[in-house]
């Protein structure tokens, strides 16, 4: 008995070394931007994306560094805003992720791919009809994406993007609904794992967190108690100091389309959509 109260003594102050360790450490420790630097990483269906540091820009008077990435993107509703930024900052504050455009782009794409399902699935349940369903989709960001904050602190959250987006869809010519979207995803250091890819072992990887958390304005024809809730993002990035991204795990729900109420009976998709991806290969550049 005494022997395992002296052995969880010592996790514990090694947890609270480590703790008080990494609050000193800064984030770009875990992103590195020396140009030429590369990744190669690979998904779940064996595909693979190479991302390299190129010459970054100067905006407003303040230095971005820049990714290539090879294959690009073809589909906007594909892209991932920790995976596939073309710019980011470095600053004593933390890693910023210049995304603005390339999220509004994506969400927009994905609200319009589900809209479509739906579509798609009320004209097969409901054949020969005459109604064309029509539909606007506008998308808002409201900053950048702030990937890691300075100093790194296991027992901080902190917002790391905010979305606003509206929908307004009729199946019928006098009859719409309006629905809006207010999307703050915040992200939260987990723990400190050693992580396994094929690109070898790396241990002290940060296991970072991101959630979204959604909250909808219908309009007055829709009763709250008769939908869901929208689908929720979860995203998991181990970063390795001096390497970056190691391994990245997501889960994401529809947006849309869990509002659709269970009685209508439609022939939907089943969610969630789950996208992984482990470093293969890679070279840090001095």
């Amino acid at each position: 008995m005494l022997r395992v109260v002296r052995v969880s003594i010592f996790l514990l102050y090694v947890f609270v070394c480590t703790i008080s360790v990494m609050g000193e450490e800064k984030a770009v420790n875990y992103f590195p931007s020396a140009i030429g630097s590369y990744w190669v990483y690979e998904d779940q269906d064996g595909n693979t994306l190479k991302r390299t540091v190129i010459e970054g820009e100067e905006i407003a008077g303040e230095i971005y560094h820049a990714f290539n990435y090879e294959p690009e993107i073809e589909d906007w509703v594909d892209f991932s805003r920790f995976i596939h930024p073309e710019l980011f900052k470095l600053s004593d504050k933390g890693i910023t992720l210049s995304v603005k455009e390339e999220v509004e782009k994506a969400v927009h794409a994905r609200l319009t791919k589900e809209m479509q399902i739906l579509i798609d699935a009320f004209k097969d349940d409901v054949p020969n009809t005459e109604v064309e369903p029509t539909y606007d989709i506008k998308v808002e960001v409201e900053k950048d994406l702030m990937l890691l904050n300075t100093p790194i602190d296991p027992n901080e959250e902190w917002e790391s993007l905010k979305i606003n987006a509206t929908m307004t869809f009729s199946f019928a010519q006098d009859h719409s609904i309006t629905i809006d979207f207010a999307i703050v995803e915040s992200g939260i250091i987990r723990s400190i794992e050693t992580i396994e890819t094929s690109a070898g072992t790396f241990e002290n990887c940060l296991k970072v967190q991101y959630r979204t958390e959604t909250e909808t304005g219908l309009d007055q024809d829709v009763e709250p108690d008769e939908v869901d809730p929208p689908g929720e993002t979860l995203t998991t990035i181990w970063f390795a100091p001096n390497v970056g991204i190691v391994k990245y795990h997501q889960v994401m729900n529809y947006m849309f389309l869990e509002l659709v109420p269970d009685d209508e009976g439609l022939p939907l998709p089943n969610a969630p959509v789950t996208k992984t991806l482990e470093l293969k290969k890679y070279e840090i550049k001095k």
